[in-house]
């Protein structure tokens, strides 16, 4: 079976600036604080946090749409706490999500997230084992 990924990552400076790409889309630029790179870059943990957000923001929104809701609007604003010492993981993340709808109600959004979180967003069901995700959410 063929790696259903395929992305390259290249130094691009002389300290810790790279460029990730794939074969269909733009490049990203990534990098770390300073002084270790120049802050020109997402860091790897922003763009896992990103991951996470996106992975579950498109698996409530499918949900709703699925349960006949309409979407107007949709976002997620995501935060995590951090281990001081090495390695520095993210030991809690914080995701808020903000649905815009005229005709959903909290309960309809609480089960969507309750199933992406449970079996549909593989970015969650990898941090969770490791990882206390908390949910916030509102109807707007």
């Amino acid at each position: 079976m063929s790696p259903e990924y395929n992305i390259s990552v290249e130094l691009i400076n002389e300290k810790v600036q790279f460029r990730a790409s794939n074969s269909k889309n733009a490049a990203i630029q990534t990098d770390y604080s300073q002084p270790i790179g120049d802050d020109n870059g997402y860091t790897s943990l922003e763009l896992l946090l990103i991951s996470l957000a996106n992975c579950s923001a498109t698996s409530i929104v499918l949900l709703l749409r699925k349960m006949r809701k309409t979407v107007s609007g949709f976002s997620v604003h995501a935060t995590a706490d951090r281990a001081v010492t090495h390695p520095t993981v993210l030991t809690k993340i914080y995701l808020n999500f903000t649905l815009t709808s005229p005709d959903t109600l909290q309960a309809d959004l609480d089960k969507a997230i309750s199933i992406s979180e449970e079996s549909l967003c593989p970015v969650w069901a990898m941090l969770k084992p490791s990882t206390q995700i908390e949910v916030t959410s509102s109807i707007s």
